[in-house]
């Protein structure tokens, strides 16, 4: 496995504004950076750096980003804290480090490069590889384990939620055809079905036939939706007035899903026609960014990886005013509740292994109160290729 280090491997995304929205909140001595998708330590570095008061901890799912990350960053010494966890545990975290609360958090979406460079862990449909998947070697779960047990109709799903597919029916049923000779265990032999089975003209417009298919297997394997979901509203929780949030994302299902929860603190609650706007009802939020702010082209020709990235930042101006947080938290599970047409969450056909209600294998992720469908389609963004594969 390659061992060179990570400042080689891998370059931040959004750097330069990343630090500057983050910054003013970390000026004061003792202030606390939570980096909740810590990679290889290249956003962290460069707050510390930015930020000579402040501290990082770092979050990370991931035991050799955490190592690598932990190379990096052992000059800022006692500055920084790795944490081996998941970025919806923030508030666990930061208690269990003595911490009431942070000043500055970045969640970091998708698939890092670090997994995407490691032929290995089967995130990369250009190579032939284990078909893994999974962020975090402990989860129960492989994709291969998905596709060689999952019904047609589970298949179809994920891939019409997660991948956007148009192709998910026919394309779930040539798998299922497929594994009847034998399991799917690596990738070509996925690769090899879906350019048989995408029609040419398709696969001409749409880039590689894989991006979708692939995107949606790792999106089902590790929760990403369920767990930016449970994450989103704890993260801001996490922060004292005056804290800030930035989140980077790299393809629709999740962009859509930060714009949805930024919103719902942003705006007032109060119901319409109401002549004075009490107190519970005020925003407590406030957006740093207009809309979602995106790479320069120097940027992306310096690193093609950043040509996805959608970055979106709040600040938390008060505190969370009573009932706030519960709808805050309703926000995120409705927005990662809907299906594509509103057609609400089916049954996939695959065998129930104790999550509740829904006939979806229990996968052992703490904090993962149920399953959670992707959302529909809603805007030409999720047609790039790089947006579809969630790179960062």
């Amino acid at each position: 496995m390659t061992q060179r280090p990570a400042q080689d491997r891998h370059t931040p995304v959004l750097l330069a504004r990343v630090v500057e929205l983050l910054a003013p909140a970390l000026a004061e001595p003792g202030a606390v950076y939570v980096d909740g998708t810590l990679g290889m330590g290249g956003h962290a570095e460069a707050i510390l750096r930015a930020c000579p008061r402040a501290r990082a901890v770092g979050i990370d799912r991931d035991p050799q980003a955490l190592e690598l990350a932990g190379r990096r960053l052992a000059i800022f010494a006692d500055r920084f804290t790795p944490v081996a966890a998941r970025y919806d545990e923030i508030d666990t975290v930061l208690a269990g480090l003595g911490l009431s609360a942070a000043q500055a958090v970045l969640l970091d979406l998708g698939v890092s490069s670090l997994q995407l460079d490691e032929d290995d862990r089967g995130f990369a449909y250009r190579v032939d590889a284990p078909l893994d998947m999974r962020m975090d070697p402990a989860l129960p779960m492989t994709a291969a384990d998905i596709l060689n047990t999952y019904e047609a109709a589970g298949l179809t799903d994920i891939l019409r939620r997660y991948g956007e597919e148009r192709f998910a029916g026919k394309i779930s049923r040539a798998i299922v055809a497929e594994r009847a000779s034998g399991p799917f265990t690596t990738s070509a032999r996925l690769v090899d079905l879906l350019r048989r089975v995408i029609p040419a003209a398709a696969r001409a417009k749409s880039g590689h036939p894989a991006k979708r298919t692939f995107q949606a297997l790792r999106i089902e394997v590790n929760g990403e939706l369920a767990g930016l979901a449970a994450a989103l509203p704890r993260a801001i929780e996490a922060c004292a007035p005056g804290g800030r949030v930035a989140v980077l994302s790299y393809h629709s299902l999740e962009d859509r899903m930060v714009k949805k929860v930024f919103a719902a603190g942003a705006t007032s609650s109060a119901p319409p026609g109401l002549p004075v706007e009490l107190p519970e009802h005020r925003p407590y939020l406030r957006s740093l960014t207009r809309g979602t702010q995106t790479p320069t082209e120097a940027e992306v020709a310096h690193n093609p990886r950043a040509a996805s990235a959608r970055l979106r930042a709040i600040e938390r101006t008060a505190a969370t005013p009573p009932g706030r947080a519960a709808a805050l938290a309703e926000a995120a599970w409705a927005q990662a509740r809907r299906g594509v047409g509103g057609h609400g969450v089916p049954d996939r056909g695959v065998p129930d292994r104790g999550a509740p209600n829904r006939g979806i294998p229990d996968r052992g992720m703490p904090g993962r109160v149920d399953w959670v469908g992707g959302m529909d389609r809603y805007g030409a963004s999720s047609t790039n290729e790089a947006f579809q594969e969630g790179r960062r």
